[in-house]
């Protein structure tokens, strides 16, 4: 696949670089996998601030608007200035009094038990003021392209990818009345932890990097000031892109 990309890359006169130099060298990012590839580059290309044109290789693709087979095609779309941008909003994660660690999110920040933890009180701010306790298995705070991931599976709502705003999906609440809330993307998130054993509750960002917290512990979410570029072409369309990779596969 490598070989055929940069030979399909070398006859357009575009150049295909190793993964750093690319970071830094390059016009576009191309990846090849799943969703979880483009979360992943999403994340390491914030600083250089490059658009991202998604490869499906993965099982759904749900942010990848490019197949293999199509691959040739619209790469010399993107050589042509063929494409559109769509701006993806991020989440800003950190645990209050931990400088140490903090991560950014274009699907969701999650906080978690561990395998062998009882469920766990989790109790929900917004801008300070409190809004829902719930007792359950975790929290996941999802951007509205997350919406779509974590989130829905958990009994979250859709929201357009157009939409600014922050929804807060309960994971397997102990009550028959802990639903799912969206906020607008202004809105300051903490997530405070109930008592614990043996520290088995983990936050995470776009499902890596989990970090141990603590009973008593609060994770601050809130909008990031940065943003990632998806690269679409033609009038894509988040709900045909839920009917074809999400419906179309049940």
């Amino acid at each position: 696949m490598r070989e055929e990309l940069q030979a399909s890359c070398n006859t357009m006169g575009v150049s295909y670089l190793p993964e750093k130099e690319c970071l830094q060298q390059a016009d576009i990012i191309l990846t090849i996998g799943g969703d979880g590839t483009i979360l992943h580059e999403a994340n390491l290309t914030l600083e250089y601030k490059k658009p991202i044109l998604g490869v499906n290789l993965g099982r759904c693709g749900f942010l990848a608007t490019c197949e293999v087979d199509e691959m040739e095609t619209k790469l010399a779309a993107v050589a042509r200035g063929e494409y559109s941008l769509d701006s993806r909003m991020l989440l800003y994660a950190r645990v209050l009094g931990e400088d140490n660690w903090k991560g950014h999110a274009l699907n969701d920040v999650v906080v978690t038990k561990g395998r062998l933890q009882q469920a766990i009180d989790f109790s929900i701010y917004c801008d300070d003021i409190l809004v829902e306790h719930y007792r359950g298995d975790g929290v996941i705070v999802a951007t509205p392209t997350g919406s779509t991931a974590y989130s829905l599976a958990a009994g979250g709502p859709i929201l357009d990818s157009r939409t600014k705003g922050i929804v807060v999906t309960p994971i397997c609440p102990h009550s028959l009345a802990s639903p799912a809330m969206v906020f607008a993307q202004e809105r300051k998130i903490n997530i405070c932890v109930g008592q614990v054993a043996d520290d088995e509750v983990f936050l995470s960002c776009d499902g890596v990097s989990g970090y141990p917290m603590r009973a008593g512990a609060t994770a601050e979410i809130r909008l990031s000031n940065q943003i990632v570029q998806l690269i679409t072409f033609g009038n894509a369309d988040q709900f045909q892109a839920i009917d074809q990779k999400l419906r179309s596969r049940r």
